[in-house]
């Protein structure tokens, strides 16, 4: 596919395999974020951790609101970097707090969507208002 009188672009395999990769977390984080509204296990969960359960709902709405985020271009970035933000949270709570706690998916989705973050910080900068830094190359 060439971007010719048609109007298609062609998209390259870096930019493929970052929708890809939004894409299956988007699908992670709104089955999350429904398992955390539905309850069940969950609410035993969050009892453990000892603040109620309105951080249950506040975690659902997190994950949910990140996961429509990184479906739509301008807030992937920002969504990505909130959900590392979510994950940093749940892997302390799963090391740390909760006896029986299992650090290893949210440490994973952390990389992912921490790795994410950074490759959409043009993103994240253009949603600030944020210049790039400039190249340093001129000044050698």
């Amino acid at each position: 596919m060439t971007g010719g009188a048609s109007g298609t672009r062609s998209l390259s395999i870096g930019s493929i395999l970052l929708w890809v990769v939004r894409i299956a977390l988007a699908a992670e984080f709104l089955y999350s974020g429904y398992l955390l509204f539905a309850g069940g296990h969950t609410e035993q969960t969050f009892a453990e951790i000892g603040l109620g359960q309105w951080l249950r709902y506040v975690t659902g709405v997190l994950e949910v609101a990140g996961a429509i985020g990184l479906l739509i271009p301008r807030f992937g970035g920002p969504s990505a970097l909130l959900l590392a933000g979510v994950m940093v949270g749940a892997s302390v709570t799963e090391l740390f707090i909760l006896a029986n706690g299992g650090p290893v998916l949210p440490l994973i989705l952390l990389i992912v969507c921490a790795t994410l973050a950074w490759f959409l910080q043009d993103q994240t900068r253009a949603l600030l208002g944020i210049q790039p830094p400039e190249d340093d190359e001129d000044d050698r």
